[in-house]
């Protein structure tokens, strides 16, 4: 099966806080993979540099075998890698549907030269096929009947699906999603586990997932990776994961463990992003 991401040691720094030390992991085409570990892990770091928004300190990062580490995080959306946020970052005045409308944006071919003279060019045909895309997205998370809504008056859980459908508009073909189910209740968590296998089994998509729900975690994943203290500490099956003795003492601890000096820690670092 094909790469479809691969990160070479990469180490990430913020002055002498060390929030990535020497990761590397690959991913399949078509693969449901797993992120978790302790708070402070540097979970979210290493989303943050699979999406653009930091830049590593040392190593590289591969998508499809093309080098990405330089590019910015709407190149790296050309080229079809999509996210979710930890912390929702919606427009609230907006509806849903115009929020979703917005994950189009680099899609759009018209300019807005060509869009002023609306019925002789193709604007008009582009954006009523932008609006049937965003229709099927709406359908398919079941958002049918807030989509005139003002996404700032939905539930949280709601507006988590809202952020997951901008996600999807943008057609990615790798798309991160930090934490989706963070704030859920149990009838909420079952739906958007559901969505997410759907994301991977019917679109096609490749899922990179952070999660503290460790029964959906071994539950939906195809493999799981275990970060602790900003370093990878196992990789493979959630079956193999979860009997890691390494895994369990991170989750864990153990009476006689030594402390760490809290320079290693990118806690601060991770909950900043």
């Amino acid at each position: 099966m094909a790469t479809s991401l691969e990160v070479r040691g990469v180490s990430l720094r913020f002055g002498g806080v060390r929030a990535l030390t020497d990761v590397s992991f690959a991913i399949r085409e078509g693969e449901l993979f797993s992120i978790i570990g302790p708070n402070g892990a540097g979970k979210t770091s290493i989303v943050n540099c699979i999406s653009g928004r930091y830049k590593p300190t040392e190593g590289q990062l591969f998508y499809k075998d093309r080098d990405i580490t330089g590019l910015t995080p709407n190149a790296r959306a050309s080229l079809g890698i999509g996210r979710t946020f930890q912390n929702l970052a919606l427009f609230h005045h907006m509806s849903v549907l115009d929020n979703i409308m917005v994950g189009r944006h680099h899609l759009l071919k018209n300019n807005f030269l060509t869009g002023s003279l609306y019925w002789l060019t193709g604007a008009r045909k582009e954006e009523l096929e932008h609006r049937r895309k965003v229709e099927e997205i709406i359908d398919f998370l079941d958002l049918q009947s807030v989509r005139k809504a003002t996404a700032g008056t939905l539930s949280y859980g709601l507006r988590k699906r809202v952020e997951l459908a901008r996600a999807m508009a943008l057609e990615p073909r790798l798309i991160l999603l930090d934490e989706p189910m963070a704030g859920m209740n149990f009838e909420e968590k079952e739906d958007m586990a559901r969505y997410i296998v759907d994301l991977n089994e019917e679109f096609g998509m490749t899922v990179v997932m952070i999660e503290h729900d460790m029964g959906v975690v071994m539950d939906i994943s195809h493999r799981v990776m275990v970060l602790d203290f900003g370093k990878k500490i196992a990789d493979g099956d959630p079956a193999t994961v979860l009997a890691d003795p390494h895994v369990k003492r991170a989750y864990l601890g153990e009476e006689d463990e030594v402390l760490v000096d809290p320079d290693d820690a990118p806690a601060a670092q991770e909950s900043a992003a």
